[in-house]
């Protein structure tokens, strides 16, 4: 999400450049990326210049909107009715109250402030991003 706040400007950052930026496999990437366009965080864009861009502004998108689009809703469920055991009792509310605590944290932090820190660190430009062609894959 900070790379395509940082890059989507003038065109959308295709997957393809994304993937080679960071490493990552494309097929891993694009699965990310469509549960981030399916929760209303990125806006895909069909064509030889297309891509993906951000669907509101940085400071209207939290870290915790992302980790709950990434996530998925099993990562934050609320756990189920306790059972009467050490797990059900004493594991399982911990855990739900540290999954809070983590996406609390994740919600005072916006997009914003990581282009900000990333800015900051010197981790944007043409040598830390470069370009893509066209990219023609359907």
């Amino acid at each position: 999400m900070v790379d395509i706040a940082l890059h989507a400007r003038p065109q959308p950052v295709s997957a393809k450049a994304l993937a080679a930026r960071h490493a990552l496999p494309p097929r891993h990437l694009e699965a990310v990326l469509q549960a981030l366009v399916h929760h209303g965080l990125l806006k895909g864009l069909r064509g030889p210049h297309g891509g993906y861009e951000l669907a509101r502004e940085r400071r209207r998108i939290s870290a915790g909107d992302i980790a709950r689009a990434v996530l998925g809703p099993d990562a934050v469920a609320e756990p189920g009715l306790p059972g009467n055991d050490v797990a059900g009792l004493v594991v399982a509310p911990l855990v739900a109250e540290a999954a809070a605590a983590y996406l609390a944290a994740l919600d005072a932090v916006t997009v914003e402030d990581l282009c900000g820190r990333a800015e900051a660190a010197r981790v944007t430009g043409p040598a830390a991003a470069p370009r893509a062609g066209p990219d023609f894959t359907i």
